[in-house]
């Protein structure tokens, strides 16, 4: 089983810890990109108009402008990097050591500076959205696509594919194995199932934990189903964009917090 998580928008800094090493991440067939959207993304980042470019307010000048250095900042495992209500949900630090494990097997999150990155892979803390473009590479989703596509897909091979990601991060990859199943979450307000950006990004990290923390994963749409029903009300549903796992949560619905 693989999950997808997209990053987080906020990222955790660290005040200590060597820079990354290019070589040493996951995929190093990615290794030429990401030395293209680095390079990219300093450059952008020294400009003047960068924070229009880049879509951030003036609140986030620091983290624009740590995006000129990030071969000297000091990096961490990702999963201590990224931050946000998802991950917050999925508690990394809390998970016994097993499922830490799985985590680490099973996870990769798809990023607009990095293509894909594991949980123990080591990166600094970065400011770049995949909705972003750049120049000389055009809109990042078009631009990753030709490139995360072979590497990801080898990776995945016949696995179930649980994609628990936004849109903006889901144009960047497509697996096309055709075991993949998205995780929508509708919460019920007035007696009708609406999206709720907060509750979605929440009940995805959720859903992450609980898959890790399973001795067996699931290998079909319908297992994953299964598992899910047993502590969601779930269901699966099929359109032009594949096939999903709905799951909806109750009007009362209150956020909980991993230990």
């Amino acid at each position: 089983m693989l999950i997808l998580l997209p990053p987080s928008e906020g990222k955790t800094a660290h005040a200590t810890g060597d820079p990354f090493e290019l070589g040493e991440l996951s995929f190093p067939e990615l290794s030429g990109p990401r030395s293209e959207v680095l390079d990219a993304l300093a450059e952008v980042s020294a400009r003047e108009d960068a924070m229009d470019i880049l879509g951030v307010g003036a609140s986030l000048a620091a983290e624009v402008a740590r995006n000129i250095c990030l071969h000297t900042e000091p990096a961490a495992r990702a999963h201590d990097i990224y931050s946000g209500v998802l991950f917050e949900a999925l508690g990394y630090a809390t998970l016994d050591g097993a499922a830490q494990r799985r985590a680490d097997e099973s996870i990769l999150v798809v990023s607009a500076l990095w293509g894909a990155v594991r949980f123990g892979d080591r990166i600094p803390p970065y400011r770049l959205s995949m909705s972003a473009k750049l120049d000389h590479l055009g809109k990042l989703a078009s631009w990753w696509k030709k490139r995360l596509t072979p590497v990801l897909d080898a990776v995945a091979g016949d696995q179930l594919v649980v994609d628990a990601r936004s849109s903006t991060y889901a144009a960047a990859y497509k697996p096309g194995n055709g075991n993949t199943v998205a995780v929508n979450v509708f919460q019920i307000r007035n007696g009708v199932p609406k999206v709720v950006s907060h509750f979605a990004k929440h009940t995805r990290g959720e859903v992450a934990r609980f898959l890790v923390e399973q001795d067996q994963a699931p290998a079909t749409a319908k297992e994953l189903l299964e598992l899910a029903g047993s502590r969601w009300e779930a269901s699966l549903s099929e359109d032009r964009k594949g096939l999903a796992l709905n799951i909806t949560l109750a009007e009362d619905h209150q956020f909980t917090t991993a230990k």
